[in-house]
This record gives structure tokens, sequence and C-alpha cells, in this order.
């Protein structure tokens, strides 16, 4: 390969303790069918056989290593963004590795269309041994996405560099999810395109960075709150609602009961109390015994309200409740633009999700936001002649087929969308991912069991 001074596509190529991979991520760029690239590879400070891997390629034309001490993913993208020249700038992360089409079906796709910013393609997922053991078939997102709350993935994901530099570069504050608040950012003010072909190999294993589930989300949480700032985007009235029926209509209902130290009710209304975005927490209920709890408990830092006990009913819908609210607090001269509805048997959900709800509303501008998880199980339907597998799909994972479950008693709704008589599962609806503790609800004795082993658990 000859070498260029100023190659279309610049690549590079991240690496910490990735020695057992690196060499296949590197040669999958040597394998690529368009040549006009050149390739940065970058390591963190590993302390494996990775140094002698990368050096033995290090006399390719326009191939530079660089050897650093543990600087963390977005300051070692802002290092790549640096040393590159290309028009066009991808990263491969060292565990992972390209088809041999790759750059050269990418760069096709920004030459049909000048003003594109980002293209991302879809990806095969293979085990530690590189074995193939699913597909992810991305949305289309030039005809099907009105809603862009599923960002392209961060490694593989082909950028215009003008553009990078424009939005100036990565935001060193956070250390790990770069393509969510790149996304954020580019998608704001620029067009993005994806390729509808596996155009590169995903490695799942233990030592994945987004493994970190906990930590990831947090991150998450921080980039939509710094997102918020930055835009100036209009504050939002929240209302923190806790609706319960008490025991003396439910016998299930334990708002009074000891989970760990304090009663299961404390843990929600601590939540929506520590919540940044919450402007007032109100607790709804008929229970006698609960307003009087929290009025001793809370004092005026929580507001109570008498629901009325027809609508407290078991098997009685929210919407009608949630209506009473809105028209008792309007008559107080107490207006919200969004309730927060909350759910006392979810006593692991904090603050750092509610507010990233809210945030999440303000982004979107949707009239819905659940707390949810991705399900990955295999689930059925009965079709009088037996089960069918509901989501079965030989490894090929349709974005538009996954199924996701609401958790964590987490609601928020806006309160016009409710006053027109809209459901709360209806209009346009975001999402906030909750992790596994958080996603948690008490639905019976032996979850109750559980969850006071999480709650000394800490």
């Amino acid at each position: 390969m000859l070498k260029k001074s100023s190659p279309i596509v610049s690549v590079y190529i991240t690496n910490y303790n990735y020695g057992r991979y690196i060499e296949e991520a590197i040669r999958s760029i040597f394998n690529q069918t368009y040549r006009d690239w050149e390739l940065f590879i970058i390591d963190d400070g590993s302390t494996d056989n990775s140094r002698e891997i990368i050096t033995k390629f290090e006399g390719a034309d326009n191939v530079f290593s660089v050897f650093q001490n543990n600087k963390g993913l977005n300051k070692t993208n802002n290092v790549a963004l640096k040393l590159s020249r290309g028009q066009y700038i991808i990263r491969l992360d060292a565990d992972d590795y390209m088809d041999p089409r790759a750059l050269e079906i990418m760069v096709s796709e920004f030459d049909k269309d000048p003003e594109l910013a980002v293209v991302f393609p879809d990806y095969y997922l293979i085990d530690e041994c590189g074995n193939v053991t699913g597909q992810i078939r991305r949305h289309d997102f030039k005809n099907e996405v009105s809603l862009a709350d599923q960002p392209a993935h961060g490694a593989c994901t082909m950028l215009r560099r003008e553009v990078l530099v424009a939005i100036g570069g990565y935001d060193e504050h956070f250390d790990r999810q770069d393509g969510y608040d790149l996304w954020l950012k580019i998608f704001e003010k620029y067009s993005v395109s994806n390729i509808n072909l596996p155009l590169f190999y995903y490695r799942q294993h233990g030592n994945n960075l987004t493994k970190s589930e906990e930590a990831l989300l947090k991150t998450r949480a921080k980039i939509k709150a710094a997102h918020v700032g930055a835009r100036n985007l209009p504050k939002l009235s929240t209302l923190g609602l806790i609706p319960l029926r008490g025991n003396e209509i439910d016998p299930r209902s334990l708002p009074l009961g000891k989970l760990g130290n304090r009663p299961l009710i404390d843990w929600t209304i601590d939540a929506a109390l520590d919540s940044r975005e919450i402007d007032s927490v109100l607790v709804a209920t008929p229970d006698v015994a609960v307003q009087e709890y929290v009025r001793n408990r809370y004092h005026d830092n929580v507001l109570i309200l008498n629901r009325e006990r027809e609508l407290a009913r078991i098997n009685m819908p929210l919407e009608p409740s949630l209506k009473e609210i809105i028209e008792t607090l309007g008559k107080r001269g107490q207006n919200y633009d969004v309730m927060a509805i909350l759910f006392i048997e979810a006593p692991f959900r904090n603050a750092l999700y509610i507010d990233k709800a809210v945030h999440t509303m303000r982004l979107y501008d949707v009239d819905v936001v659940d707390g949810i998880r991705e399900e990955d199980d295999i689930f059925y339907v009965h079709n009088g002649h037996g089960l069918r597998p509901w989501n079965l799909n030989s490894g090929l994972r349709l974005e538009r087929e996954n199924l996701y479950r609401r958790v964590g008693g987490l609601h928020l709704v806006k309160t016009q969308f409710i006053k027109k008589g809209n459901q709360m599962l209806s209009g346009r609806v975001g999402h906030v991912v909750l992790d596994q503790k958080a996603a948690f609800v008490i639905r019976s004795e032996m979850d109750w069991e559980i969850a006071q082993f999480l709650a000394t658990k800490g």
C-alpha cells in the first residue's frame, strides 16, 4: 500500500490487555477491500503480551502505534481524533473485528450524501472463541425511526471527522458510553444513516466494558443530565406521586411493613425527596394509618391526599385516580407539568432513575416515560393447538421485535396528556433502562424475602 498524506479513513484500535484478540482485530483492517486508510493502534497500559503483538505491525505503511498509561476510553478517543488525518474516523475495539467490506460500504454511504455525519451498520455477536451467537439488526433509521432514543454502537460507527471536531470531540468527563454522548450531540443537529448489513463482529465475554451494567446506566444518566443542562431545555414542574391502596383495601399492600430497617413506603418517599427533578412529593391513599404515619414522619415535606376509596379498589385502573388528583391539586393552585408515578413495590428504584426519566422526557418530548428491562428469553403464545414461540428468530435479533418489560414502579406521564383522556400506555412513549436491582418488584411473599436480603446486603 502506498503512503498517502491524507487518507480518506482513519481507523483506530483501542486496546487494554486484549493480547488474545488484538491481532485478529488488526488483520481485519489489513483485509479490507477499501484500501485508502490509516491505522492507529492505541494501547492503554496493557500488562499482557499486547505490546509484543502490536510492534509486529509497526513497519507497515500508514500504521502507527501509540503506547500510553491508562487514559481511559474517551481520552483515548480524543488522542485518536488529534492524530487522525482522514475525512472519516472509526474506532474498532481490540476484542472485535470487521467484515472485509466494512470500510468500503460505509464510505460509499457517505459518498451518497454529503450531509451525513454518522453511518453505522448491523453486527454479529460472537463468543470468546469467535463463534457467532447472534446478529443484531437495527431499525431502518431513514424510513422507520422518528424517536431517536436508541443510539448507534460506540465502536464500528463511522463519523465525519469535521463534525466530530465541530462538536468538541469526546467529553472526557465520562469514562464510558462514548457512543451515547455523541449520539445526543450529533442527532440534534446532523443527519445519520444506518446500513442493514452486519459489518463487524462484537465479542461478548466477561471482560466487556458493557457488562458493568450499573456503572454503564449511571453514566448514561449523567450524560442525559449534562445534555439537558447544555441545551437549556425548559424545566418540567414534576409531582412525585405515590399512589397506594393500603392494607385496609388490599391485604397484599404492606406500606408500613419493615423492609430492612425502615417501612416499605419510606424507600420510595426518600428516593422521591432525593430527586433533583421532583418539586413536590404526594402520597395518595385512603388508608388512614398510612396518612397518619407519613404526616408524623415527614411533616410538611410530603403532601397527603385522601384518595377516594372507590377509585382505589383492586383492579381499578389508575387513570381515574390521576384525573381526580390533577383536579384536586388544580383547585388548590398546585399545577404540575408531569406526574412521576412511583409504586412502593419497587423499593430499590432510586433518585438517579427518577431524574433520568424526567431528563428523558425533556430531551425527547415524549408523553410517557416507563422504566424497562429488555427481555432476551423465549416467550410463547398458545394458538389453540399448543405453544408457539413468540420471539424465536434463529439468532437474528430485529430491533423492531425486541421485547421490553415494565419494571421498577417508575412511570412518568404529562398531566395534559391525562387531562385529554389518554391512557398511560399510549401516545409517544420513551424509556429508561433500570439495572437489575432497581428493577426488582415485590409481588409475592418470596419476592419479599428476596427484597429483605437485598435491603440488608446494601
